[in-house]
């Protein structure tokens, strides 16, 4: 039940950014022939007066079709009402809209969290806890001897106070000690121990230890105190979501080869939701947030085949006057489509065979 919420999810995120566009565009009297959630063979399909909604077989995205290409169209050429007769700063708001829905969706799941599930709230402890050691490579961690669970209490006799910026502090001390020898003071159940660990130069400069950080204390829930507080406590939490996908974003452009890695599929996307809906059914609502805001800022990025490669055609054609030529377009858009489907079938193979349940098949 769990893989199907987390899918369902996903399928609901689709189906909010495409409703985007729809919507954008019928709101301005724009014709619209096909809306799509998927791609490939059409599984299920509903002729309306004007549109054709469709469900096909690779739920990898969707699309808004419009009559303007379409050569069995009856629509003259010159109707006003095709989607590229009209002003650049129309047509801008039906691309961006599939992003500024996702956006306004993850602010309202966040609402939702708040006002049913309750207000999440953390009661720090002192340090900072290890919940996973990376063992893809022979880390500084593991050869010091460090454990998934430990609670670091201290770095270099520096305590780590209690509160959020802890990680912070310990992380940037990591970075700023390339082969330099920290101890670290660690509390691993009742047991409190010294161990001495030397980052490693990493490809960016800064130093790391090949860990993951968290916070340390527990999650604490409580019933929000007026009809208020659920929005603004929301708006806090988009806000600081927003930003760290952003930043994550940005490392991942400024340092492509060391966390390509981290990206991930539809099938590894899936299987984080499952394990948090196992975990609490009202974690989805922070799940299908984080995803949605995911989704907003990918669709965004000046890239063929997204929302913010078709806005930057209307950024040239609003500065030149005129639209690039409709090949060089259409080429660069159907280079960008081949690309991000290959992206997802990689992914997909990649995460698949990287679940447990296909790791237990192996041979050893």
């Amino acid at each position: 039940m769990s893989v199907l919420a987390a899918i369902a999810v996903l399928g609901i995120l689709i189906v909010v950014h495409e409703l985007g566009h729809f919507g954008a565009a019928r709101l301005q009297g724009i014709h619209v022939n096909k809306f799509s959630i998927g791609f490939g063979p059409v599984l299920a399909k509903y002729d309306g007066k004007e549109t054709e909604y469709a469900l096909r077989a690779f739920p990898l995205g969707g699309y808004v079709g419009f009559p303007d290409d379409d050569p069995d169209s009856k629509i003259p050429l010159d109707d006003p009402n095709l989607l590229r007769n009209r002003p650049v700063f129309d047509r801008a708001i039906v691309i961006s809209a599939g992003v500024i829905a996702n956006l306004i969706f993850a602010y309202l799941l966040l609402v939702g969290q708040v006002a049913t599930v309750g207000v999440q709230d953390f009661n720090y402890q002192q340090g900072v806890l290890i919940p996973e050691i990376l063992t893809e490579i022979e880390s500084p961690a593991q050869k010091a001897g460090l454990k998934s669970g430990d609670v670091v209490l201290a770095i270099d006799n520096q305590t780590l106070p209690t509160q959020e910026d802890a990680i912070d502090i310990l992380r940037q001390t990591i970075q700023k000690s390339p082969n330099q020898t920290l101890n670290f003071t660690i509390k691993r159940g009742e047991e409190t121990l010294s161990l001495p660990i030397i980052p490693e130069l990493g490809e960016n400069g800064q130093g790391k230890i090949g860990v993951m950080l968290a916070p340390n204390g527990e999650i604490i829930k409580r019933r929000p105190q007026n009809i208020i507080e659920p929005f603004t406590l929301a708006a806090e939490q988009f806000e600081r979501y927003t930003t760290l996908t952003v930043q994550g974003f940005g490392q991942l452009i400024t340092n492509f080869q060391e966390n390509a890695r981290q990206v991930a599929g539809p099938v590894a996307i899936v299987a984080v939701g499952a394990e948090l809906a196992k975990n609490d059914l009202g974690n989805l609502f922070q799940f299908g947030a984080l995803i949605s805001i995911n989704l907003a800022i990918i669709n965004i990025l000046p890239l063929p085949a997204l929302d913010g490669g078709q806005l930057a055609f209307l950024v040239v054609e609003g500065i030149t006057g005129k639209p690039l030529p409709n090949k060089l377009q259409e080429g660069i858009m159907q280079t960008g489509l081949v690309l991000l489907l290959g992206l997802g079938v990689f992914l997909i193979l990649r995460d698949t065979a990287n679940l447990a349940f296909f790791q237990q098949l192996l041979p050893e």
